[in-house]
């Protein structure tokens, strides 16, 4: 395939005559709005937050870095992350980075622990970020922040960078063997289950006391209460009918609530799946994966691994299941459903399409476009459902790049989402959308171009961070280890 790249599309026209050649349906504003004219720069006044109304349309999304001190203690990175999510301009601080609720259900071994013992880097992690915001923006009193909580479930690597110790929802026939799970004592038992969401109300009580103003319960990517979502062969309590997958989660409210915390809530959702991906071997060449390619999902139907997956074919998805959950969502009070799909683990391409593969990813199996347009979708169905006491979140638009904030204010201002969430963008340009509001222009040197050296860093056991745009982390002792790396991802 050849790749058109986007920063070779010189004008909002180029973009849109490309976008109309892949048959897609992407609004493209032909010109950035400034100020109060824009969109994004519109405040949520459908509800309240901690009693704040978010001052404009921009989320920060959930962006860890795997460099917490030994034991899961701040350093300079993870400082320095929050206070550029303070300088961002964003309103709503959509998780932070992920928390574990405990040390075993963290994905690596420097991942933040959100429990008493870490209590009080967690209140200074905040006054960081309010702090940066005042400094750069002003007004604090419309900014919205959450912390969010999380057990890596089948990715759990705990002790070792390299070291998976999984623990898991169900027997996956096609990621069992991917991730080192072949023991029955590797599946959470029901009574294991029950033992782990007092955790999850523990760590919402640290968060209030920390100062956050909600905790997203993630349920996204594959980790551990997402594939409890789609745990239909499951026996038991928690598995089988949506009302036993959902368990989950309405035990963690109904105790968070009943312990009398009135934190708001979030859920960072994958709202559908896909089987997982891997680099055809016909098109494979040495150091340089091919494009992915799906599972041989034959031995498998009806497919009965996900969630948001057409049974019968799942390459494709199926938002019923989703739309219920939506509901759901309303109706146990939880105020922001920020949308995403896929996981990083077995299919990035649709979780977060980018021009360039992480070390152990493959080449894109079609234009990305078609990738961040099917995200966009997804989400503009789901909001038309939504009320408004449910502020819905979208994604995957860091590969638009140049055209970022023209697609940004078109879709806000055709209500197909409620916000827009910045992922990767902001480690190498923070205040992207700040400044598209202020100048009606980017620094075109410093936007995300999708490298996925973020992602491949941490596979590497590297921190995570924009090594090629932030000389922050060129300049650290592992870039050329990463460069290694990258090259031989990609070939080049």
């Amino acid at each position: 395939m050849s790749l058109t790249r986007i920063a070779t599309l010189k004008t909002a026209a180029d973009f849109r005559r490309h976008i109309a050649r892949l048959g897609l349906d992407l609004p493209c504003d032909e010109a950035i709005l400034t100020g109060s004219a824009s969109p994004l720069a519109q405040p949520v006044t459908q509800l309240k937050i901690n009693g704040r109304h978010p001052g404009n349309r921009i989320a920060i999304q959930p962006m860890e870095g795997w460099d917490a001190l030994s034991p899961a203690g701040l350093s300079e990175e993870i400082l320095r992350r929050w206070r550029r999510f303070g300088e961002s301009g964003g309103k709503l601080i959509c998780g932070g980075e992920a928390m574990a609720v405990r040390p075993d259900g963290r994905a690596n071994p420097r991942q933040l622990i959100v429990d008493e013992a870490h209590r009080e880097d967690l209140r200074r992690l905040r006054e960081e970020l309010v702090a940066a915001h005042r400094q750069a923006h002003g007004c604090v009193d419309d900014l919205v922040i959450g912390f969010q909580l999380t057990h890596s479930g089948r990715f759990c690597k705990p002790h070792d960078h390299f070291q998976l110790e999984p623990r898991v929802a169900y027997r996956h026939p096609l990621l069992d063997a991917r991730f080192g799970v072949n023991r029955p004592d590797q599946v959470f038992t029901d009574q294991e289950i029950e033992d782990l969401i007092p955790c999850y109300v523990a760590a919402a009580r640290v968060a209030a006391e920390a100062g956050a103003d909600f905790v997203d319960i993630k349920h996204c990517h594959g980790y551990l209460l997402h594939e409890f979502l789609g745990a239909h062969a499951r026996p038991g309590k928690f598995g089988g009918s949506f009302e036993n997958r959902t368990r989950i989660l309405r035990e963690i409210v109904a105790g968070i609530r009943a312990s009398g915390n009135p934190i708001d809530l979030a859920v960072r959702l994958s709202a559908f799946d896909l089987v997982p991906f891997h680099p055809d071997p016909h098109l494979s060449q040495p150091g340089k994966p091919g494009p992915g390619i799906p599972e041989d999902y034959s031995g498998c139907l009806p497919y009965r691994y996900g969630f948001g997956v057409d049974a019968a074919d799942p390459v494709a998805f199926d938002l019923t299941e989703p739309i219920q959950f939506m509901r759901l969502c309303v109706d146990l009070g939880i105020k922001i459903l920020n949308l995403t799909a896929g996981s990083p683990y077995y299919n990035p391409h649709i979780q977060r399409p980018a021009a360039y593969p992480p070390s152990d990813g493959y080449q894109p199996p079609h234009d990305p476009l078609i990738d961040v347009a099917r995200q966009i979708q997804v989400v503009r169905q789901i909001t038309a459902l939504a009320p408004p006491s449910l502020l819905v979140v979208g994604s995957a638009y860091s590969y638009l790049q140049e055209y970022l904030p023209h697609v940004a204010q078109a879709v806000l201002r055709d209500g197909w989402t409620g916000m827009v969430g910045l992922g990767r963008a902001v480690l190498s340009y923070p205040a992207m959308l700040a400044e598209a509001l202020a100048k009606g222009a980017l620094n075109t040197r410093i936007i995300c171009r999708t490298f996925s050296d973020c992602t491949t860093a941490p596979r590497q056991g590297l921190v995570s961070g924009c090594y090629p745009l932030d000389k922050y982390y060129s300049a650290k002792p592992g870039f050329q280890k990463l460069k290694e790396a990258r090259k031989n991802a990609t070939g080049g």
